[in-house]
């Protein structure tokens, strides 16, 4: 689905010049999709050109999060020319179909879709491409790693222990297939009480840690539950747009950082 050559991954119509990010959870309900968008947001207001992947075929959301109204174009020779929202080009199935469309398709129609977004889109030159992977450890992870070995796997975890059981799973798995874990995100870490401050650990502390140790890699950012995040996602806003001297806001922009920074190591060594 592409070539590496000097660091750089030559697409069909475009290439990625610092890295493939796959953006995988052990299991659904913890945020990843959510975290893909805003680590996507926070990349390119560093002033780096971003597309996100929805690789989740059967439950994408990237469309709804992200705010996503331009059309997907189709150009001459089957080309496809990918919409745009704040700046990040985007491949969603919920650019090719309703909202509500349930995806029942086996695994061979969904990978020639994932191949599709990458061979026959015009993704012009790009810093990163971020995958949203669905949830799990089953055939579509699975397949998408196994066709991305240079992708980096994020893995997004609430601090909760059967969440990090999980997602440490997906660590294994990458580590199996000989796919680079770029780090941990603890998504849900605290809940902060907007009139007092104070901090409820809902789902336990140190989970994200913890599954990062074992997995001998980084703990990128521990990101709050707060309403506002839940309430622009649903009305695709960002709140490192809408809200940029948040707490949260920033920690987004840290993770951002800290993968730039390490893919800027990575070349100098």
């Amino acid at each position: 689905m592409y070539e590496l050559e000097n660091g750089k991954f030559d697409l069909e119509y475009g290439s990625v010049n610092e890295g493939l990010i796959s953006v995988a959870s052990g299991k659904g309900g913890v945020g990843k999709s959510t975290v893909t968008v805003n680590l996507a947001v926070a990349l390119n207001k560093l002033g780096k050109q971003v597309g996100i992947i929805d690789a989740d075929i059967r439950g994408f959301s990237i469309p709804r999060i992200l705010g996503l109204t331009e059309e997907l174009q189709a150009l001459e020779d089957k080309m496809l020319k990918p919409p745009v929202a704040k700046g990040i080009k985007v491949m969603s199935m919920g650019s090719l179909v309703e909202e509500e469309a349930p995806i029942i398709w086996r695994a061979p129609l969904l990978h020639g879709t994932l191949e599709q977004f990458m061979k026959e889109v015009q993704w012009g030159k790009l810093d990163y491409l971020l995958f949203d992977l669905p949830p799990g450890t089953g055939d579509m992870p699975l397949n998408i790693m196994q066709n991305l070995p240079e992708s980096e796997v994020m893995i997004v975890t609430t601090p909760q222990i059967t969440a990090t059981n999980v997602a440490g799973r997906i660590g294994k798995m990458a580590d199996k297939l000989e796919c680079e874990t770029l780090g941990v995100v603890e998504n849900m870490s605290y809940y902060q009480c907007t009139d007092c401050g104070n901090k409820d650990y809902i789902f336990g502390q140190g989970g994200g840690k913890d599954i990062a140790e074992k997995l001998e890699t980084k703990l990128l950012g521990k990101l709050p539950l707060l309403p506002d995040i839940r309430e622009d996602s649903d009305q695709g806003k960002s709140i490192i747009l809408e809200n940029p001297e948040a707490d949260v806001s920033k920690e987004f922009i840290s993770i951002a950082e800290k993968v730039i920074n390490k893919k800027r190591n990575f070349k100098s060594i």
